[in-house]
């Protein structure tokens, strides 16, 4: 898919300009340094050659996702970007690929990933932003460098949005334009064209119904030319929905830059409830299903429970699985999913709701299981590498 227009690209920088938090640390910087060249443990390698010169010149790192049927979706990477970056990515990749289980149009997600790697699906990831800067054009989905983040670097953690996460959005185009398939011209064969037809039809209730693409006018009809309506407003649609915007200063009830209706997942099903039914058990997991890698700059209390007053985490209440990376004395407060902690070589404590008495511990092997006893409050934890545990009335050493 084409990249969004200048036209587009200008709202949202107008509306984004001044609407950042003040960084707990530097914020100039991509997430941590570049790895060593010893980074096979990541499943990250040098471009191979079969991809051909315009990769091997233009990139020096390589990793994949494999498909069901053997074959590979590619995601290439130019000098600044960090191997956590490479990671990230993939995980995120994985994320909307991993099968549902029980939903309508992703219980089983194998014939679209199969479609992207027939339709020789790239993820390109360019050093820079997006604008203009970068002269590399090569043939798949563009992510650049400074919109892609990683959970713990200050970029997360501060909810910069002059290094907003479009992660989730550009991935999502990947998956939408190799494997779902749009429908019209100046598109890939399809995997899934029930499901796509359902995508253009909330798509075009909400640009009817003005929930979506307000004050783009320029843009949309660019959009309507090339074809790509559908897929820009599922990535608004997806980005609400997990938290993307909600830690977005400038306006309270919108979000992507003011021009989708639902500024959050609750807003979604009251405000744009005809579109919810494609996030209702239809293909999208609820919480995010990759393992999170904190970067290992980080240093405190990383919260994956919902505090209003804590930006980053309109969007880590929907993760469930962390790696702590790194040194730093690192602190985790859970949320009410069942959650999977892996520590680091520093000390790390998981904080609870609730008191000592009203959960379950059992280690073995040196790991411990932590079940709250009291329902939707803390889930059941799987703890490895962890050294304590703090409860309202006391902590306990592991």
């Amino acid at each position: 898919m084409k990249r969004p227009s200048n036209i587009f690209l200008a709202i949202l920088s107008t509306l984004l300009a001044t609407s950042f938090f003040v960084g707990c640390r530097n914020d100039s910087t991509s997430p941590s340094e570049p790895s060593p060249n010893d980074n096979s443990s990541l499943g990250i390698e040098s471009v191979p050659s079969f991809l051909g010169s315009q990769y091997t010149s233009n990139f020096d790192r390589y990793t994949k996702v494999v498909t069901p049927n053997g074959g590979n979706i590619h995601i290439v990477a130019q000098s600044n970007i960090t191997d956590e970056q490479i990671v990230r990515c993939r995980s995120v990749l994985e994320h909307y690929l991993r099968n549902y289980e029980g939903s309508t149009y992703g219980f089983d997600k194998s014939a679209i990933a199969n479609k992207m790697a027939e339709n020789g699906a790239t993820l390109t990831l360019l050093n820079g932003r997006d604008d203009g800067s970068n002269p590399v054009e090569v043939p798949g989905q563009a992510l650049y460098e400074e919109e892609i983040q990683v959970e713990g670097h200050g970029w997360y953690i501060n909810q910069n949005y002059d290094h907003r996460d479009a992660t989730f959005e550009e991935i999502l185009h990947l998956v939408h334009d190799y494997g779902i398939g749009v429908d019209g011209h100046n598109s890939n064969p399809g995997a899934a064209p029930e499901f796509q037809a359902k995508i253009r039809m909330a798509q075009e209730i909400a640009l009817s119904n003005n929930l979506w693409g307000m004050g783009a006018d320029e843009w949309i009809a660019e959009l309507r030319e090339e074809n790509s309506l559908s897929q820009e407003y599922l990535a608004a649609l997806i980005d609400a929905y997990y938290g993307l915007w909600g830690a977005w200063t400038e306006s309270n009830t919108h979000s992507m830059g003011g021009i989708y209706i639902a500024k959050d997942r609750d807003e979604i099903f009251t405000e744009d409830p005809v579109e919810a039914e494609l996030l209702n058990n239809a293909f999208f997991h609820p919480y995010l299903t990759y393992n999170a890698r904190i970067d290992p700059t980080f240093d405190g209390l990383f919260y994956l429970k919902f505090d209003s007053y804590i930006p980053y985490t309109h969007h880590s209440q929907y993760l469930k699985n962390l790696t702590l990376l790194g040194s730093n004395n690192i602190n985790v407060r859970v949320n009410k999913l069942d959650n999977e902690i892996t520590g680091n070589s520093g000390i790390n404590r998981i904080i609870f709701s609730g008191n000592y008495s009203e959960y379950s511990i059992y280690t073995n092997a040196g790991v411990t299981i932590v079940t709250d006893n009291v329902a939707n409050r803390d889930g059941n934890n799987k703890l490895d590498k962890i050294e304590k545990l703090q409860f309202v009335d006391q902590i306990i050493e592991l």
